[in-house]
């Protein structure tokens, strides 16, 4: 999974106040937390969150904090409910030899057999969540939709990956192929020539 590096300035000043003086200098207040070690406060410049936040892809985050390095991941963004700018955001440290759980995109590949014969592909879910250890995590998780036919569903249960452990529920729909009026169409001229 590939890094992206941010600094970050730790901050003393905590509550309603000390965030407002934050985001008045163009800095977006945050937190990171996990494993043995308190939770440190922090500052990070809005425009150096932008690569991370404004993309489907995952990504480890390098943090500098006032020179003290760390690796974490992104686990929460709470945004201005009208403005749409981040206004918080909470890492979760990835700690050496503990699995690291993480929002993956997915990517279809393959032809469906059911896209073939006029059915619509709908993919319910962009991103499933996955644990982990660092090395393992891939930048995405490759889904074969080949043998997908019309009706036809992959659910979280028909999913493995090497390594990984899915944390979304079983039950959850990936993908489905939907039966389309041209499919129905074709089916019914299908079976009338019959």
């Amino acid at each position: 999974m590939e890094t992206i590096k941010i600094n970050g300035v730790e901050r003393k000043d905590f509550g309603k106040k000390g965030s407002k003086d934050v985001r008045r200098e163009g800095m977006v207040p945050a937190v990171v937390y996990g494993g043995h070690e308190a939770p440190v406060h922090f500052s990070i410049e809005e425009k150096a969150m932008k690569p991370l936040l404004f993309t489907p892809n995952s990504y480890i985050v390098e943090l500098d904090i006032n020179g003290k390095k760390e690796l974490a991941v992104m686990r929460d963004v709470q945004f201005h409910p009208v403005k749409d700018y981040p206004m918080h955001v909470d890492f979760f440290r990835v700690l050496p030899g503990k699995p690291v759980a993480i929002d993956v995109p997915i990517k279809i590949v393959g032809n469906s057999e059911g896209v073939k014969l006029g059915g619509k592909l709908t993919i319910q879910k962009r991103k499933l969540r996955i644990k982990g250890m660092v090395e393992h995590l891939p930048d995405y998780l490759e889904i074969d939709i080949t043998n997908l036919g019309i009706g036809k569903s992959i659910f979280v249960s028909d999913l493995k990956f090497d390594n990984l452990t899915l944390l979304t529920p079983a039950t959850t729909s990936v993908c489905a192929v939907i039966m389309t009026r041209a499919a129905r169409g074709a089916a019914a001229a299908a079976a009338a020539a019959k």
